[in-house]
C-alpha cells in the first residue's frame, strides 16, 4: 500500500488536473456559445441559397448546364474534404470523424470502389489520416476560432477546381453536424456533381414552406452567368457552413469531456482521500501500539 505522503502527493496532483479541466470547461462553454451563433446566423443564408440554385440547376438538360453539375459516366477518382479540429481534449470528436471516413470509404464495403483521395481540414485529422496511410494531397489547419468566409474559401475553391480539371470525379465532404449541446452527428454531404434531393436541415425547411406559393426567379444576365458564379460559391459555401458546424461542435465535445473529467477528478480525489484517511489512521493505530508496548516493558522492569 502507498505511503501517507504518496496518497497526499497524489491527491495534490489530481485537484490541479481538476482545476486544468474546469478552466477548459469554462473556456468552451463561452466558444461554444459564440460558435451556435454563427452557425445559427449562416443557415438561413445557406438554406435561401440552395432555394435559388437549386430553380436554376432544376431546368431541363441539368447536364449540360454547367460542368459542376454533369455526373460522370465512370468514377475513377474520388476527393473527400474531412473536417476535424486542430487540438485535441474534445473526447472522441476527432477520432470518430476518421472512424467515420474510413468506414464510409473502405473500398471492401463496395460503396466507394474508387481510390480516394483527401484534403484535410484541422491537424488532428491529418495525422490521423496519415496514421492510417490515406492519400492526404493538401492540409488546411489554423483556421480563426471566428472564421470568416474568405479564410475558408480556398478549400471550396481547390475541390471545385480538381472536379473541373478531371483529377477527380466526385467530392464528398465529411463534417459533424451540430445538432445540440448534447449531440453532434458525423456526417457526409456530396458536394460534386451537385446533388439536388435531400440535404436534411435544408429539405425539412422546404416540406414545411410546400404549403404556401412557390417562388419565382428572375435571372439578369441570364442563366449561364448566374451558374458560374453561383455554383463555385455554393459549393465554398457548403464547406464554410460545414467548418461553423464542426467547430461548434468540437466546443460541444470539448466542455463535455472537460465537465466529465472534473467530476470524475472529483469522485477519484474522494476515494483518494479515504485510502489517505485509512492509511493515516492505520499509521496512528500502530504509533499507539508502540508506545503501549514500550511502556509495558518499561513497567515490566
Amino acid at each position: 500500500m502507498a505511503s501517507a505522503r504518496e496518497m497526499r502527493l497524489r491527491i495534490k496532483s489530481v485537484k490541479n488536473i481538476s482545476q486544468v479541466t474546469r478552466a477548459l470547461e469554462t473556456v468552451s462553454a463561452s466558444k461554444v456559445r459564440k460558435a451556435i451563433n454563427a452557425v445559427t446566423a449562416t443557415r438561413s443564408y445557406a438554406t435561401k441559397a440552395w432555394q435559388v440554385l437549386k430553380h436554376v440547376a432544376e431546368q431541363p438538360g441539368r447536364d449540360s448546364l454547367h460542368p459542376l453539375l454533369a455526373k460522370r459516366e465512370s468514377v475513377k477518382n474520388t476527393l473527400a474534404v474531412v473536417i476535424t479540429g486542430d487540438r485535441g481534449l474534445a473526447g472522441a470528436y476527432n477520432s470518430n470523424v476518421i472512424r467515420f471516413t474510413a468506414q464510409r470509404f473502405d473500398p471492401s464495403t463496395g460503396s466507394n470502389p474508387a481510390p480516394v483521395k483527401y484534403i484535410a481540414v484541422g491537424r488532428k485529422g491529418r495525422d490521423l489520416l496519415i496514421r492510417r496511410r490515406k492519400d492526404v494531397i493538401a492540409e488546411f489547419s489554423n483556421i480563426p476560432a471566428a472564421p470568416t468566409f474568405m479564410d475558408v474559401s480556398a478549400i471550396g475553391r481547390l475541390a471545385v477546381d480538381s472536379f473541373k480539371n478531371g483529377e477527380v470525379d466526385e467530392v464528398y465532404l465529411v463534417y459533424t453536424d451540430f445538432i445540440n449541446m448534447g449531440r453532434q452527428i458525423a456526417t457526409v454531404k456530396k458536394l460534386l456533381p451537385l446533388e439536388l434531393g435531400g440535404e436534411g436541415r435544408v429539405e425539412e425547411f422546404e416540406q414545411k414552406s410546400a404549403n404556401g406559393p412557390a417562388a419565382a426567379y428572375e435571372y439578369e444576365p441570364d442563366q449561364k452567368e448566374i451558374l458560374d458564379e453561383i455554383i463555385p460559391r455554393f459549393t465554398a459555401l457548403q464547406v464554410y457552413q460545414a467548418i461553423l458546424e464542426s467547430q461548434a461542435s468540437e466546443h460541444a465535445a470539448r466542455m463535455i469531456a472537460m465537465r466529465n473529467a472534473t467530476d470524475n477528478a472529483k469522485e477519484l480525489v474522494g476515494a483518494l482521500q479515504l485510502a489517505y484517511n485509512k492509511v493515516r489512521q492505520q499509521g496512528i493505530t500502530n504509533d499507539i501500539l508502540d508506545i503501549v508496548g514500550g511502556a509495558e516493558a518499561l513497567s515490566a522492569k
